[in-house]
């Protein structure tokens, strides 16, 4: 098996630790394992994705002596379970996770940082962003995940060069409701967010260290610009924008072909080919002739802050886990983009991958700081209610108050 060599930990580095008998901090089955015998890596991976990583558990067990238990775990339960267990003396080496868990991670003081060295070059730049939280790397990222806008090529052969041109294009094949999002009676922000950043309205802003929970720019004026325009797009406007439209809905508008554009994720995109459809991927159409920026969400592993063998842990993260040939296994369980860059490259060949990640190009990490929790409780209502008629400007400032309000309140 090839792997990627780039990483500060050397081999000779996890012999040594292999040698002195360092333990994992786990048994196989998540309990305790201070008692368990020395140089043993335990790993928490969704079930659907065990198969994937045999090769590379044996391949570093082969070569260092590290044995790689590969444990598989329901997803809706393993964040919580990791949580729970670390500080006890329970819990795995590593976890399966998303780079937006990693706000809650730090603050409860259960995940290690990690040492990406000059193999942090090999992996795309929002990829290792998402990864990286207060300055400090904390993930070993696998896969990136974006939205796009689906398009039925044969109702549409050519991509929309704006939110009206998108609009326009559908009117004139005869459809009436030529684009398709999911909404809800409570909205859904995270589809309309690249629209809000054609504005230059983000939810926070970011230096150094990536997002500032202290920097909200939510309601600045680009966000009442947004505001405004939300207000053109929905039920007494365009009604592009519907919040009778929940996922299901929005799927089967576009499944039957009374939608040419659909706005979601590479998760419908086998639904669409599976309906005969001829699917190209595109940009979120632009609303002011900026770029439109999705969130990213990143999907990696995390190290156990309670972990005996960080510097094993560590490694074969960085050099197993982090290899092409890995990130390739990984893209061919999930079929989502690899964080790794030449992994990214091939699975592109696939002209579905490739078109998610050209508009992934622009995409930014969903913000991780658990100020963001304060943020989405009142975001989708503020624009549910500005689509359904309600004064956009004054909307979005109780908004962008509420939510100020709840972060100093903590």
């Amino acid at each position: 098996m090839r792997v990627n060599r780039k990483s500060l930990l050397a081999a000779g580095a996890v012999a040594v630790v292999a040698t002195l008998g360092l333990a994992g901090c786990a048994g196989a089955d998540g309990s305790s394992d201070t008692e368990s015998s020395a140089s043993t890596l335990t790993v928490w991976v969704d079930a659907e994705r065990v198969d994937a990583l045999k090769g590379a558990a044996k391949a570093y067990s082969d070569e260092t002596g590290v044995e790689v238990k590969l444990v598989g775990k329901d997803n809706a339960d393993i964040k919580d379970d990791f949580i729970q267990q670390v500080p006890t003396g329970k819990g795995p080496d590593i976890t399966m996770g998303a780079h937006d868990w990693l706000g809650e991670l730090s603050t409860n003081g259960v995940v290690a940082p990690i040492e990406l060295g000059d193999s942090a070059a090999d992996y795309l730049k929002v990829a290792v962003d998402a990864s990286t939280y207060e300055g400090t790397t904390y993930m070993l990222p696998y896969a990136v995940e974006n939205i796009a806008v689906l398009r039925n090529a044969d109702l549409i052969p050519e991509a929309a060069t704006s939110f009206d041109d998108m609009l326009a294009k559908g009117t004139a094949a005869g459809l009436t409701q030529p684009f398709v999002v999911e909404q809800g009676a409570e909205g859904n922000p995270y589809h309309l967010y690249p629209f809000q950043t054609a504005f230059g309205a983000p939810v926070f802003g970011s230096d150094e260290n990536g997002y500032n929970a202290d920097d909200l720019q939510i309601g600045n004026a680009g966000g009442d610009a947004f505001a405004t325009w939300l207000g053109t797009q929905g039920k007494n406007g365009t009604k592009a924008f519907n919040t009778d439209i929940d996922g299901d809905i929005a799927k089967d508008s576009f499944l039957t072909g009374k939608s040419a554009f659909w706005l979601t994720g590479p998760w419908n995109v086998g639904a669409a080919v599976d309906a005969g459809i001829n699917v190209a991927i595109d940009p979120a159409p632009s609303p002011t002739g900026e770029a439109t920026q999705p969130f990213a969400g990143v999907k990696g592993f995390f190290v156990s802050a309670e972990s005996k063998n960080k510097v094993a842990a560590n490694d074969f993260l960085v050099n197993y886990l982090g290899s092409e040939e890995t990130q390739l296994e990984l893209f061919e369980a999930g079929n989502i983009l690899p964080a790794n860059s030449a992994a990214a490259e091939t699975a592109s060949s696939d002209p579905i991958i490739e078109g998610f990640a050209a508009v992934g190009a622009d995409a930014v990490p969903m913000p991780a700081i658990p100020a963001m929790g304060k943020v989405w409780q009142y975001w989708g209502i503020a624009e549910a209610d500005i689509i359904n008629g309600a004064d956009p400007v004054a909307t979005w400032q109780k908004l962008a108050a509420d939510v100020q309000a709840a972060i100093d309140a903590g």
